[in-house]
This record gives C-alpha cells, sequence and structure tokens, in this order.
C-alpha cells in the first residue's frame, strides 16, 4: 500500500532539517572494530528473527511500514529493516547495523499513520544520533549484551524487559535530541507532529490507573523508553502550529486484517485494568466497533468484580447485534449467560458461535456445555 501523498499545505515542513542533525549513510564498520563486532551480532539476532514464529508474515504490512519508515529515514532507507513482531506491548526499537522491530501492541494502540509515524521516526532518531550504540559501549556487562540481543532476536524476553529498563534505558539528552530530530524527519515527511504528544499521552492514561503518576518510569511498556517529566508539552512545542497528515484509513486497512487477533493478545496479557482504558478509548472514538465491545465484554468477564458481570452482559449483547461480529463474540456471550444460569440464551449464544465457526479450536467444549444446558 502505497502512503498518501504531501498535500501542499504540509509542504513548508519539508525542509531538510540541519546537516548537524542529518549523518550521512553509515559504512559497515570492519569487523576489528567493536561496532563491528556489535553489527555481526545483531546479523545473526536478526537472521533467528526472521526464522520466529511471532513475525507477522503480512507482504502488505511489510510494504506498509517499510513505505512508511523510508519516507522518514530519507537516504538511510536503503539501510534499514522493519520487521513487524506479534507481541503485545507498546514498543519499536531500532538496532545499529539497521534492524528495526515494531510490535503489534504499538500497532493496536496507535489511532492513525501520523502517530506511527511519530514513534518510527524517535527510534530512527536513536538510530541517526547511534544512541543504541553508545549504550551498548557503555555496557560492561556481558549478561546484559545478551539480553539485550535477545530483545531483538528472540522476542520471548518480555520478562527480562526490567532488568533492560536500568542498563539501556536513554538519558534524558538522548531523549530530548531523538525527540527533537524525530519531529523533524515526521514534519519533513508531511505528517501532523502534534500526534507525537497525543500518542505518548494515550499511552501513560493506560499506564497510570495502575501505578499512578510514575507509572512510565516502571512499566514494562516503557522499559527502554521512560517518557520524561512534561513530555507531552515538550513535543507540543516542538510540533508548533505547523499542519500535516494524520493518514488514519490508510493506517486502519492495512492492520484491520489482525486487529481482532492483537486485541486477543491484549486481553490474554491479564491486566485488566490498562487494557479496559484502552478499549475504552477506542470505544469513545467509535462507539459501535464490534471487536472492542467484545474485547471489553470479555476482559470485564474475566476480571469479574462488582456489577463487571451486567457490564460485560451489556457490551456483548451490543457487539452481538452489530454486522458483521466476530464470532468469539458469541461464545463470549454464551459463557456470560451460563454465568448468569441463564441456560437458554447460553445455547442459542453457543449455537450461534458454532455456526458462524464451525472448526473452531474448543468446539468440542461448547458442545458438551450445550449438552449440559439443554433440559
Amino acid at each position: 500500500m502505497l502512503l498518501p501523498q504531501v498535500p501542499a499545505f504540509a509542504q513548508p515542513a519539508a525542509a531538510a532539517p540541519p546537516a548537524s542533525l542529518l549523518p550521512a549513510r553509515f559504512a559497515r564498520p570492519g569487523l576489528e572494530t567493536d561496532e563491528g563486532g556489535l553489527w555481526t551480532l545483531m546479523d545473526r539476532e536478526e537472521t533467528r528473527l526472521r526464522r520466529s514464529s511471532s513475525v507477522i508474515r503480512d507482504p502488505a504490512l511489510a510494504k506498509y511500514l517499510s513505505n512508511l519508515t523510508c519516507r522518514l529515514a530519507g537516504d538511510h532507507c536503503v539501510d534499514v529493516r522493519v520487521h513487524a513482531v506479534r507481541t503485545p506491548l507498546f514498543n519499536a526499537s531500532m538496532a545499529p547495523n539497521g534492524m528495526m522491530q515494531v510490535w503489534s501492541g504499538l500497532l493496536l494502540r496507535v489511532e492513525n499513520e501520523a502517530q506511527l509515524a511519530a514513534v518510527v521516526a524517535h527510534e530512527m532518531a536513536h538510530y541517526l544520533e547511534r544512541h543504541t550504540l553508545e549504550r551498548l559501549r557503555s555496557t560492561k556487562d556481558r549478561a546484559a549484551v545478551a539480553q539485550f540481543l535477545g530483545l531483538f532476536g528472540l522476542v520471548g524476553v518480555i520478562g527480562q524487559l526490567g532488568v533492560l529498563a536500568g542498563l539501556f534505558s536513554f538519558s534524558r539528552e538522548q531523549e530530548s535530541r531523538a525527540d527533537q530530530l524525530g519531529m523533524q524527519l515526521m514534519q519533513r515527511a508531511g505528517y501532523d507532529g502534534r500526534q507525537a504528544a497525543q500518542i505518548w499521552d494515550n499511552l501513560l492514561g493506560e499506564l497510570k490507573i495502575k501505578g499512578g503518576e510514575d507509572a512510565g518510569k516502571r512499566s514494562l511498556m516503557m522499559a527502554t523508553h521512560p517518557p520524561t517529566e512534561n513530555r507531552r508539552d515538550d513535543l507540543l512545542k516542538l510540533a508548533g502550529e505547523v499542519p500535516g497528515v494524520l493518514a488514519a484509513g490508510e493506517f486502519r486497512a492495512v492492520i484491520t486484517p489482525h486487529r481482532l487477533g492483537w486485541l486477543e493478545d491484549e486481553m490474554r496479557r491479564g491486566q485488566y485494568e490498562e487494557s479496559l482504558v484502552l478499549f475504552d478509548r477506542m470505544l469513545a472514538s467509535q462507539p459501535q466497533d464490534a471487536q472492542v465491545l467484545y474485547a471489553r465484554g470479555e476482559v470485564l468477564r474475566l476480571r469479574a468484580g462488582k456489577n463487571d458481570l451486567e457490564r460485560s452482559l451489556g457490551d456483548l449483547l451490543q457487539a452481538t447485534a452489530l454486522q458483521p461480529a466476530p464470532a468469539e463474540a458469541f461464545r463470549a456471550l454464551g459463557l456470560v449467560h451460563r454465568q448468569r444460569s441463564d441456560a437458554a440464551s447460553a445455547v442459542q449464544a453457543f449455537d450461534k458461535y458454532l455456526a458462524l465457526w464451525p472448526d473452531a479450536p474448543d468446539s468440542g467444549l461448547i458442545k458438551t456445555f450445550i449438552s449440559e444446558l439443554k433440559p
């Protein structure tokens, strides 16, 4: 999918950033240097990543992310490879050799292409400023370096992010420079820079529900990029009043085939309060979103707090009344009716679920429930 053309009103933002902030393409360092050794290790990890079952193998999504990144990267485009990874946390990261990861938890949370561009541009800025290389060089703990490499090559290291937060979080100066250069790259490509502030504000709204005002400093979702104080205001100042595109429709089209699976990944995280903040925000802008209504209803059912079952029932009834409704919403609705001892309604919902998805992985269990519920 091609990115939208930059409209005429965005052209003033297309002036090149200062030369001091945009280095020339990086030549591959010699193997005898410490940087060359790191590049070689990263190349190996990238090979392992490509083989991982967590990589999202969708040519349309891959092309979309590549085009977006190239639009931001300029001459560095040929040196950057973008990998979409199915991991339900907000994260994008870039290695010194040009390997970038974009996690599905980030793609689920951003509301438009401009917000995604803001995060990618920020990571690109760290790469151009060689901040990750600086952090690796300053780290003497070999075990920590191995964990860092695993973060890129093997996605099953989420539990190690807490360690990485202390060792590899960028300094305040590095974050400030990445924000500055990232904003310039973003606006040069024609995007609305004010969306950079919005994405951080949205994320902190999730984290604060459990962690309070300092949540961003401790959350695993911000392990290597803790937000600085007043970051939203600082980004708004950097953005100024320069207009730009949002490209919400283009972004929504490319993630639609994956979105329901990513919502279910978010439910399985088990961080119900954070998930509910996310789903509430999504529904505030699209109240008739059947997938998100199902997701919120299922999280409420699983949390099982005071009045949660009734609230879950309301969401699931609304979700199943919309077209098209996810088959999974009928399964969740059947489970709610079963918990409420409404056997007839449970059977009706389960029957609809099996009609929509006859080969569902849990079809045997659902048929057992139906058999038990029928008089």
